[in-house]
């Protein structure tokens, strides 16, 4: 075996997901697997730099993983020709200018979403990178969950026959930080620093609406902010400008159509914090992050309504459990190693940055119907 030393800058892991999706379980997690095998005797190691901001917490966050490369200098990173892939979890709003360094220094891409504020900037970060001939890639991470992949191996079988329609429920309490702290950083709630639940869910609806059900053709979104106040991590009142919950129906190509309401103002009573109920002609199944139960023509059950009397059926009991049938991965992680065999072994992969301004757009269209009050094309794009 020959081992390739693969040197990763990794911009903003000091924050949630960056840290404990893309650095722990999916670089550091390689690492301790050995390696990733491409399976012709050679085997990635990748090396990650920890950029940032917070050199103090850089630095912890090395020592804590006997890691030795952090830096704060972006430019100094990105001038070095060691230096393979860049990937980007900062906020959103510093996202698309950092992106485009790295492009322009010849390296390739891969990066969380949304990729850039509006579509016209996610659209020029595509071309960019096509133009350099870099490779590049946008997280798409909750297709490579065991839910949704049970979900898919139903549609792959054929068993829901003709798909009619996908209700998807998102969400939770985020606590508003005055007496018990947030779940999530207050530039979140400030539409000024790029937050808002439209700008972060949407992009990850089209990206699950289009790789198992079809192309989103149209949007039709209502957004509101229902806590208008809330505490930043210092205890401070601020006021909330984003919007924290978007109720959308999307129109798919083939028919289908779907509808999910996304929420940080919302108590589960859900077995998980993401479920999508998916109809057909011939049965029907409830998909979560980890599970999916499934119930099929022939066994779907003659309820009656009758109001007078109390319901005599357990209608969860009635749906039978999808089997694993594999062993899934991090999906984070999961989605790593196939970015990885692209940029290295040149395996397929189409999950770029014209898909991730596909989810832009979506956003964008969301937004945009919700302030006008109606449902809106959602065209095809291309470079």
């Amino acid at each position: 075996m020959t081992r390739k030393t693969v040197r990763i800058a990794m911009n903003g892991v000091t924050g949630r997901m960056g840290y404990r999706q893309h650095l722990v379980r999916s670089i550091l997690a390689l690492r301790e697997q050995g390696g990733l095998d491409l399976g012709d005797g050679t085997v990635l190691w990748p090396e990650p730099i920890l950029l940032g901001r917070r050199e103090h917490a850089l630095r912890e966050m090395a020592d804590r993983h006997g890691l030795e490369h952090v830096s704060t200098d972006l430019d100094a990173v990105l001038a070095d020709p060691t230096v393979d892939i860049y990937f980007d979890s900062q906020v959103t709003s510093a996202r698309e200018e950092s992106i485009k360094k790295a492009i322009a220094a010849g390296k390739h891409i891969y990066t969380e979403k949304p990729t850039a504020t509006g579509l016209e900037g996610a659209l020029e970060l595509a071309r960019l990178a096509q133009e350099k001939g870099i490779r590049h890639g946008v997280v798409q991470d909750k297709i490579f969950l065991p839910g949704l992949l049970k979900l898919k191996r139903l549609i792959d079988g054929g068993f829901f026959g003709r798909i009619l329609s996908i209700r998807g429920e998102f969400g939770y309490w985020v606590f508003e930080g005055d007496w018990q702290p947030a779940q999530r950083p207050s530039w979140n709630y400030r539409a000024e620093d790029g937050g808002g639940i439209v700008v972060d869910m949407f992009p990850h609806w089209e990206y699950v609406l289009h790789e198992l059900f079809g192309r989103v053709t149209s949007v039709q979104a209502l957004a509101t902010t229902h806590i208008p106040q809330r505490w930043d991590e210092d205890g401070k009142p601020y006021d909330a400008t984003a919007d924290d919950a978007a109720y959308g129906v999307f129109e798919l190509e083939g028919g289908a159509i779907a509808q999910i309401n996304s929420s940080w103002a919302v108590r589960v009573n859900r077995d998980e914090l993401v479920e999508f109920q998916v109809d057909g002609t011939e049965g029907s199944a409830v998909a979560g992050l980890r599970n999916c139960r499934a119930q099929h023509r022939s066994a779907t059950p003659k309820p009656v309504w009758n109001p007078d009397i109390p319901a005599t059926e357990v209608f969860r009991d009635q749906w039978q459990e999808v089997p694993d049938n594999a062993e899934f991965d991090n999906g984070f992680k999961a989605q790593w190693e196939l970015f990885l065999k692209h940029v290295y072994a040149d395996a397929p992969y189409h999950w770029d940055l014209l898909a991730g301004a596909r989810g832009v757009q979506l956003a964008e269209l969301g937004l945009k119907s919700s302030a006008e009050g109606r449902r809106l094309d959602v065209p095809e794009i291309a470079l």
